[in-house]
């Protein structure tokens, strides 16, 4: 009778001796995970307690869950937090997954050296600006200094940015950005895009650096045109990048820029309440509401971004032949 030898079963104690060097080099990595994500979860009581800081965060008074019914039940200031928040991510993965994936392609379709990497440096330069050196900019495009003259109706126009001078010349009334709440969401979704798809893209740029050129080869023989060959071979070969970045977009949907908003929008109080979103709230309310309060909404962000990527990553297995995150 023939023996089936089966794979050699290694403990621990082996795997450590024999991948020592691989170890070695993760231990700096998972010091940083330790000191900055583990060890701060200790203060997720304060969610359940009316902290007082003369007493410490294990001593303060007990208040069980009603942290989270305050603003759970009928704050109007968070509920608008949490619809700014959603809207602003919701379209910008939708922008922020097309605009990317555009971008690579075409870069990808280039033939010329020296024009393709000036367009590549030129896309990826927005991602190294600070939100408060792009606030700056945007000022300069959308600040306004007219006034109408009340007896004549005459504008009256002083020192304004590019886009009202640009209104003003083609005969239309400049525009106040800075005091209209209603263009605001557009503004910031806008510039979210514009600044993180040149760095995106390059993820699926070496995506496609590994895609195998003998069925482009193919293709073109059996006379698929350029654009067939990137309808049928490059977007779905794509799809399990696009999945993997969509799915981590997701698990941070309930999460807002609070750099972003307050590089751009400032202390505002005429655009907050359009652009607002939960960080920035979680903010606000740690200064008037205390600690506590804003550690329970804190707790809430979390654990709905946790619930949204596992009902997301089970619908990508679903609908991706069972690819997904994890």
């Amino acid at each position: 009778m023939q023996k089936t030898i089966g794979p050699v079963k290694r403990g621990f104690v082996w795997e450590i001796s024999h991948n020592r060097s691989l170890y070695l080099m993760c231990i700096p990595a998972l010091l940083l995970l330790r000191a900055f994500s583990y060890l701060p979860m200790s203060g997720i009581s304060m969610a359940f307690t009316k902290h007082d800081p003369e007493v410490g965060i294990f001593r303060s008074q007990f208040v069980g869950f009603q942290n989270f019914r305050y603003f759970l039940e009928g704050n109007p200031y968070f509920w608008n937090a949490v619809k700014n928040t959603l809207i602003i991510n919701f379209w910008g993965l939708i922008i922020g997954t097309i605009m990317p994936i555009t971008i690579a392609i075409s870069m990808n379709e280039i033939k010329n050296g020296p024009f393709k990497k000036i367009s590549q440096s030129a896309m990826f330069f927005p991602y190294f600006l600070s939100w408060v050196v792009v606030g700056a900019i945007l000022y300069g495009f959308l600040s306004a200094n007219f006034r109408v003259d009340r007896n004549t109706g005459v504008l009256i126009a002083n020192t304004n940015g590019v886009l009202n001078r640009l209104l003003m010349s083609v005969g239309a009334m400049p525009v106040r950005w800075y005091a209209e709440p209603k263009y605001w969401k557009t503004i910031v979704i806008l510039l979210d895009v514009w600044k993180w798809a040149g760095y995106n893209s390059i993820i699926y740029m070496a995506a496609m650096a590994g895609f195998d050129g003998s069925l482009y080869e193919a293709a073109t023989i059996d006379g698929a045109t350029r654009g067939q060959q990137i309808l049928y071979l490059t977007i779905p070969m794509l799809k399990p990048n696009v999945v993997i970045m969509t799915l981590m977009c997701i698990g941070r949907i309930f999460y807002g820029d609070m750099g972003m908003i307050w590089g751009l929008v400032g202390q505002n109080t005429t655009l907050l309440e359009a652009v607002t979103v939960i960080d920035t709230y979680v903010y606000t309310s740690m200064r008037t509401m205390g600690f506590g309060f804003s550690t329970a909404v804190g707790l809430f962000q979390s654990i709905m971004g946790l619930i949204l990527i596992l009902l997301a990553n089970a619908a990508a297995k679903r609908i991706n032949d069972g690819e997904g995150l994890f």
